[in-house]
């Protein structure tokens, strides 16, 4: 099992960016590798047990479950279900933290997977760089925070 953790510091309040990832079905407005997406069966993007369907822009579809929302503590929890990339049993945890002295937010994503071996860096290197670094931006931009 491979671990991949990716931390940042937003400046804003956690209200204004827990507003925007709390949204599951969300991500194709501010993520710049999701084209579109959909919660299946038309249910609550809020729901435990919801699943995403939905389109990367380079052509690609992706499943993803909702296994845990919590407002109290400003985090969730989804797991992978299908995908082209061989991230396998891929689960990944996203919580906001308030740093209270600046009023701004710290935000700590942790996935964990198992991968090919001939793979695992390169994997490694694109959840870190191409799922969370490349959100931690496009929050910033939806924001209009500085880098």
């Amino acid at each position: 099992m491979v671990k991949v953790v990716r931390s940042t510091i937003l400046k804003a309040p956690i209200e204004a960016v827990w507003e925007i990832l709390r949204d599951f079905n969300g991500h194709d407005r501010w993520h710049p590798a999701v084209a579109s997406s959909q919660i299946e069966r038309s249910r609550e993007a809020d729901r435990i047990g919801c699943i995403r369907r939905f389109k990367l822009t380079d052509g690609a579809e992706l499943r993803e479950q909702l296994l845990a929302l919590s407002d109290a503590d400003t985090a969730y929890t989804y797991c992978l279900l299908d995908t082209p990339i061989p991230l396998l049993n891929y689960v990944s945890h996203v919580q906001l933290i308030p740093v209270t002295d600046l009023d701004h937010t710290f935000w700590r994503c942790e996935g964990s997977f198992d991968a090919p071996a001939a793979r695992c860096e390169d994997l490694v290197q694109m959840v870190a760089r191409d799922i969370y670094d490349a959100g931690f931006g496009a929050i910033r931009a939806e924001l209009g925070l500085e880098g």
